[in-house]
């Protein structure tokens, strides 16, 4: 069956760029370059002989290469949304009990199924008291809390009282045990005005039955697991978890030791379960598939995920699978390369059943982008999950740019801005395991001081920027263009 292949429809700009697509598998480049403008420059270069008739063709023949037109990075996202949002759309909500629930997503409104608190409750250890003092201490009797206590108080009666205890009908204020006095008669003496109705929290005080205490949407954090639990519920109706599958792909990835031979260690393979997992996936597992498209497609096809996440083979070398794979199983195109560095060869798919593919490149930083750009907004609108927006903030320091593309930078705030990291190839982590967020630099660059989007990354930053080399700008030489900037 041919793929097919769902694009937004617009005409590729005039002078945009339209390389064919290098990185992937093992083809991206690993390092930086020694010049970031000459990169630059031979991007462009590039661009002109990929769309450029062949000089030997006749006329009418097709050009040498075939433009390709990659999604614009903020369109990728919003297509990745919208994709989630209809699969979900017929998706069943859950009901979970509550020792299950934390972190998922509230499915419907939650109302409160009593008042609260449910009865005229004691705020502090001390006297309950009935009408103006002084009162007489009822001796032999004390309210606790769990317990129903004693009868009904007359004007000019006290009786001990603990805090979350129900107050005895006829009690018109608790007076605190530090503000109150016995005498040698059995007479209770206030040592401060005593007003009516104080540290009693009435019925009612919090919520009544019935009103909506959070909307549907509402991530379930551990203070919701409480108000849940005080407002008489078990269970909570939640959204299902999209089940994801990661498949790493490649014969030349090893799970253990140093590399050797020609072997690299698989670095997605870790790094891939626990942040699909931070992001409200239900992680079925890693498995590691080589170079072969039959495995690949019976992988694929036979994945019991709602979402399948791939590692490299998503370029067009001699071993990427990922596409004729996607065509065999009838899948339909949705972003095919998106405009951005690293990662531009990242693409997501739907698979038959309203299942989805999220193709990330094999190079490590470039599938951190494609995690941000696709993976991310997918499984957000899959969970029911609002996803955070980027903030806006300044940079610390000049940041080149891609001619065409967006940017994602590893950065680190600091003093109110956010400092570029180095190590920033698409091959390398270093830098963004100290990162707390990753830059969105818009095509040409951007300068010290202009603002620019982040993207918060969902852990908390490491604290090891110095250590790990943090980025002093490109006027200093040890920033971003130290060793020039690798794009691809």
């Amino acid at each position: 069956m041919t793929m097919k292949e769902r694009a937004p429809d617009r005409a590729e700009p005039e002078g945009a760029h339209t390389e064919a697509d290098t990185e992937g598998h093992d083809t991206e480049g690993h390092g930086a370059d020694d010049d970031g403008v000459a990169d630059a420059l031979a991007l462009v270069g590039r661009h002109a002989t990929a769309t450029a008739p062949d000089a030997g063709a006749g006329p009418g023949a097709p050009s040498a290469a075939e433009p390709h037109h990659a999604t614009p990075w903020p369109e990728a996202r919003a297509v990745a949304a919208r994709a989630g949002a209809r699969a979900a759309a017929g998706r069943d909500p859950q009901a979970v009990p509550l020792d299950r629930a934390l972190g998922r997503v509230l499915a419907e409104p939650l109302p409160a199924l009593t008042d609260l608190p449910s009865f005229d409750t004691s705020a502090m250890d001390g006297w309950a008291v009935a009408g103006p003092g002084p009162w007489r201490i009822d001796a032999e009797g004390a309210v606790l809390a769990g317990h129903t206590g004693t009868g009904e108080l007359a004007d000019g009666d006290a009786v001990r009282i603990a805090t979350g205890a129900r107050v005895p009908a006829g009690a018109t204020a608790v007076v605190r045990s530090e503000h109150a006095r016995a005498d040698a008669t059995g007479q209770l003496h206030a040592r401060r005005e005593v007003v009516h109705g104080q540290d009693i929290r009435p019925r009612g005080q919090e919520c009544r039955s019935g009103d909506r205490l959070l909307p549907a949407g509402s991530a379930v954090t551990p203070a919701v697991l409480g108000l849940a639990a005080a407002a008489g519920y078990d269970e909570l109706t939640v959204h299902p978890l999209p089940r994801v599958e990661v498949l790493v792909l490649g014969d030349e990835l090893l799970t253990a030791g140093l590399p050797h031979d020609g072997l690299i260690r698989d670095a997605l393979g870790p790094l891939l379960g626990p942040w699909l997992t931070a992001l409200g996936a239900d992680v079925l597992g890693t498995r590691r598939v080589g170079d072969d498209a039959e495995a690949l497609h019976a992988a694929v096809t036979g994945s019991a995920a709602d979402v399948v996440v791939t590692t490299g083979g998503t370029a067009a070398g001699p071993v990427d699978h990922v596409h004729p794979v996607l065509a065999k199983a009838g899948a339909t195109l949705l972003v095919d390369g998106v405009k951005v560095r690293p990662g531009h060869p990242m693409l997501l798919a739907e698979l038959p059943g309203a299942r989805h593919l999220v193709g990330l490149p094999g190079n490590p930083l470039a599938a951190v982008s494609g995690l941000l750009t696709l993976a991310a907004p997918l499984l957000r609108a899959l969970t029911g999950r609002p996803g955070p927006g980027p903030y806006r903030t300044e940079l610390g320091e000049d940041v080149q740019g891609h001619p065409y593309d967006t940017r994602l930078v590893p950065v680190l705030r600091r003093g109110g801005r956010v400092e570029p990291l180095r190590y920033h190839g698409p091959a390398m982590l270093r830098g963004v395991a100290a990162a707390d967020g990753m830059a969105v630099v818009p095509p040409g660059g951007a300068a010290a001081g202009a603002p620019v989007d982040v993207l918060d990354l969902p852990w908390p930053p490491s604290g090891a920027g110095t250590a790990t080399g943090t980025g002093t700008g490109t006027g200093t030489g040890s920033g971003l263009a130290d060793r020039g900037v690798c794009f691809t």
